[in-house]
């Protein structure tokens, strides 16, 4: 990609939040090995994009750039949140509300706030809205989708803080956070530490039901030829504990030979919870690999304390 980067005289760069993330964990420098000079932006989507690779944009590849990460979807066929090149960039923030969007963060009581956690919500219609589903004649699985949560409001499931810059950090799928304890917290919080460690190629992590309440466990993929000790499990725990929260650190962790994802590179959570607790997979057809879920089955691990 950097090779076409160069010799297209490449001005915009759209790429994902794991793309840079393996780019950084190889040791790429492409603002050093290649002529990046036409190179004005840098747009990131996918998943979250975490502080590290903003450093990462900005120190391997080029200083004098525009990095967007952005989030959206395909059923909006917009972003909700994106990039504004007259606008400061803050590390680990998507820069601004889309226009014609009337975004905000709702509590659970649907009331809108700042500086804390809540459900991404658009408050009024917007103008590339899908207003209806295929095969859906009395609008039931639209409505389900979109609006039972709030009345009359779009909750898109995103898990997400609106900060003081008037800019978002995205923290995972909101049906996806973790409650261990009663403490709610989203996925990516975890990912952005774990995926830090050069021996983790990539991870998961779901809510397992225990005793009343729910344990963190968090899969790993790691890199070829590794295996997963006791060392390595207590580094793990150890960034976590010290760059997130002692309530982000996994009870268990497991090293797993694949990561189940969406036909888009989406890892999906919601399968392989559905899986350790024995559940049917809903609409496992838009799974890219679904024989990796075969590997979250019946594990002995999972049935111990």
């Amino acid at each position: 990609l950097w090779d076409m980067a160069e010799q297209e005289g490449m001005t915009v760069f759209g790429t994902s939040a794991k793309y840079l993330a393996m780019a950084e964990k190889e040791g790429l420098a492409p603002g050093r090995t290649h002529d990046l000079s036409a190179l004005r932006t840098i747009l990131s989507t996918g998943s979250p994009l975490a502080g590290h690779s903003y450093d990462y944009a900005y120190t391997r590849i080029k200083s004098d750039l525009h990095l967007a990460s952005i989030s959206g979807g395909t059923d909006i066929v917009s972003c909700f949140a994106l990039g504004n090149p007259i606008a400061p960039v803050w590390r680990g923030e998507l820069q601004t509300r889309g226009l014609g969007m009337r975004v905000e963060v709702f509590d659970e009581e649907g009331r809108p706030m700042r500086e804390r956690e809540g459900e991404l919500v658009c408050t009024r219609p917007f103008p590339s809205m899908p207003v209806a589903f295929w095969d859906d004649p009395d609008g039931s699985k639209y409505r389900a989708a979109y609006f039972d949560h709030y009345p009359n409001v779009w909750r898109h499931g995103d898990w997400t803080r609106l900060t003081e810059h008037d800019g978002l950090v995205i923290l995972g799928r909101s049906d996806a956070t973790l409650n261990p304890g009663g403490v709610r917290i989203g996925t990516a919080e975890i990912y952005r530490q774990v995926e830090q460690l050069p021996e983790v190629m990539e991870s998961l992590v779901v809510g397992q039901e225990w005793e009343g309440d729910v344990r963190v466990i968090l899969f790993v993929r790691l890199r070829e030829g590794l295996a997963l000790d006791e060392g390595l499990a207590e580094r793990i725990r150890r960034r976590i504990r010290e760059h997130a929260s002692p309530h982000h650190v996994p009870r268990k962790i497991l090293q797993v030979a694949d990561v189940p994802r969406t036909l888009s590179g989406k890892i999906t959570e919601l399968a392989v919870r559905d899986v350790i607790h024995g559940r049917p997979v809903q609409n496992s057809d838009a799974l890219a690999n679904p024989g990796a879920l075969e590997l979250y089955k019946r594990l002995e691990e999972l049935k111990k304390a």
